[in-house]
């Protein structure tokens, strides 16, 4: 009956000019077509199709095809044989239909896909539209442009595999499709090339900023959120092969080094729309500091890159893609921004940074954001791998530079455990200087400065001592290492000269304030006792506040155990302090 409705259709067609063919004779050759390949007619619709009388019609008709034939490819099993029949049709339908309508149709078909069907449908379509883009003649740059947005929108919803295990089955067909899509632009690559070197200058700027384009997507999406690092067993890492062929072509097109060095300023777009423009630099933020990744952690296309840069001046470009990086909150991106600052510390001589790179911005923001990671980060390697990279940094800077951002994360980092790390940091600089003896900023007047934010408690006698208690011990050790190693009349530090004013900032305060605390925890235990007794039950279930924030549900020996706890907290406090003011008194006595 299908295959009867077709025929029909054809054969009044065939007496017709084609300029005579009417809006109805297309809606009545599409349903009958399609009503062939959904009965199981294939073969009877590849006839049609070859028979060279049915040329002019399938020319101007067969475009109209593409959906159901789409749709049919996918449904049949790989060896039936009505597949077969609609991939020669497929075939026949881009040598003969007209090119524009047929690169439209095929786009469409690609637009109106999604989930797992995605990748299946741009892997069949891919060598078709090749095609069809070689036949157009006018706006072909545009067209390969389009076509390579389209295909790359449809793949940013889908999920990238990032375990070895993903990454193997490759579910969806990400990872092969991607380096699919590769090899359907590298002829226009080609083109792109052999016109550049005919030319010093590159006549064909169109299809150039196309595939540029597509490179800053494809550096977004997939490569910021894959796993690139080399996995055992796995002989063809495809994400590590896309990431390879996308640097290729950047400098294939002689943009590669351009783009490392553009610091955020990548040609874009006129937006009149503010919120457009945003976004874009948004994506090309994020685009360049995934290149800049595959380069310098990586080492994709590091051969091409010239060797006359000094490390310094690296880090101060990379610092740019670092901040973005580290912004993110994603394991996979955050990893990133973290390798990519290990990298740029780890080619930089200790103490060889100049303090006057802290007068850029983003060597200050980094430095915040890594803080922030240490404390909010939930995946423990990555707080880890941070802190060290704080180390790393520190250690990188001259002695101003070190003193410069002591001060600055003191002030900002609102972490008492960043702060006594910070200080403990202070503390080893003193160290150096006083062995040394020719650094001043860690002695003298600079070093008071500096002490002044150390040795006081942010809310006085109030503050929160279990809050604060790793600021305060580093604190109370930083003062009893001061005792100790700079005598009285050598005072190379100048803390002897301001034992009245830390005396009455952080001394007084906190024997105020370890007195009210250590009051308190006991009220608490005395009541959690007397509670118990009168429950007559270990076990009964109620909530307690520390710090500040209220705990989850424990039995009450559970919560005597952490008030128990916070009282050895102030105890290790209290003897630490006695010590300090032992050894003031001692030295003073002797003066």
């Amino acid at each position: 009956m299908a295959v009867d409705e077709l025929q029909a259709i054809i054969q009044r067609c065939q007496i017709l000019e084609e300029a005579d063919f009417s809006g109805e004779d297309f809606t009545l050759f599409q349903v009958a077509g399609q009503k062939c390949l959904e009965d199981g007619y294939a073969a009877q619709l590849l006839e049609v199709v070859q028979n060279e009388k049915n040329k002019v019609i399938i020319k101007n008709m067969g475009w109209n095809l593409i959906c159901p034939l789409v749709r049919c490819i996918l449904v049949y099993k790989e060896e039936d044989d009505n597949r077969e029949h609609c991939l020669k049709i497929l075939d026949l339908l881009v040598q003969l239909c007209n090119a524009k309508e047929l690169f439209l149709g095929l786009l469409e078909q690609i637009e109106q896909t999604s989930g797992e069907q995605v990748c299946k449908t741009v892997m069949l379509l891919l060598q078709p539209l090749q095609t069809v883009l070689f036949k157009l003649q006018n706006k072909k740059a545009y067209s390969v442009g389009l076509s390579l947005a389209v295909i790359m929108n449809q793949f940013t919803p889908l999920p990238v595999p990032y375990t070895k295990q993903q990454i193997q089955e490759d579910k969806l067909g990400l990872c092969q499709c991607c380096n699919a899509v590769v090899d359907f632009a590298k002829p226009f690559v080609n083109e792109v090339v052999k016109n550049m070197e005919k030319s010093s200058e590159c006549n064909d700027t169109e299809l150039k900023e196309e595939l540029l384009k597509f490179c800053m997507k494809s550096l977004k999406y997939p490569l910021l959120t894959a796993q690139l690092d080399q996995l055992e067993s796995i002989e063809e890492h495809p994400f590590r092969r896309f990431a390879s062929e996308i640097i290729d072509i950047l400098w294939d097109m002689r943009e590669l080094v351009q783009l490392v060095f553009s610091h955020n300023k990548c040609r874009s777009q006129s937006w009149e729309n503010e919120e457009f423009a945003d976004i874009e630099r948004k994506n090309s933020a994020d685009s360049l500091a995934c290149l800049s990744y595959l380069m310098f952690v990586q080492y994709f296309g590091i051969d091409c890159f010239p060797v006359v840069f000094s490390p310094s001046y690296l880090l101060q470009c990379n610092m740019v893609h670092i901040e973005v990086l580290l912004k993110r909150t994603e394991e996979s991106v955050l990893s990133k921004g973290l390798d990519l600052f290990e990298s740029a510390l780890l080619r930089m001589e200790d103490n060889s940074l100049l303090h006057q790179y802290l007068e850029f911005s983003n060597f200050i923001t980094v430095p915040q954001n890594l803080v922030k990671v240490m404390t909010l980060c939930p995946i423990e390697h990555l707080r880890k791998k941070s802190l060290n990279i704080l180390q790393l940094f520190i250690n990188k800077f001259d002695a101003e530079g070190k003193y410069t951002l002591f001060r600055c994360l003191l002030k900002t980092s609102n972490h008492a455990g960043v702060e006594g790390y910070v200080i403990k940091n202070i503390k080893d600089q003193i160290h150096l200087a006083l062995m040394v003896g020719d650094n001043s900023w860690f002695t003298g007047h600079h070093l008071i400065s500096l002490l002044d934010l150390v040795l006081l408690l942010p809310d006085g006698a109030e503050t929160d001592l279990l809050q604060n208690s790793d600021r305060i011990m580093a604190s109370l050790n930083l003062l009893r290492y001061l005792m100790i190693k700079d005598s009285e009349y050598d005072n190379q530090t100048g803390v002897w000269n301001m034992l009245a004013k830390i005396e009455q900032n952080f001394l007084k305060p906190l024997h105020v304030g370890l007195n009210m605390s250590k009051a308190h925890y006991e009220a608490e235990i005395k009541s959690k006792k007397e509670n118990r007794r009168d429950s007559n039950s270990l076990n009964t279930v109620c909530s307690v506040t520390v710090s500040g924030e209220k705990m989850p549900a424990m039995t009450t020996e559970m919560q005597l155990q952490v008030l128990r706890s916070a009282l050895f907290t102030f105890d290790l406090i209290e003897s630490v302090l006695a010590r300090v003011e032992e050894l003031i008194e001692v030295k003073t006595k002797a003066v």
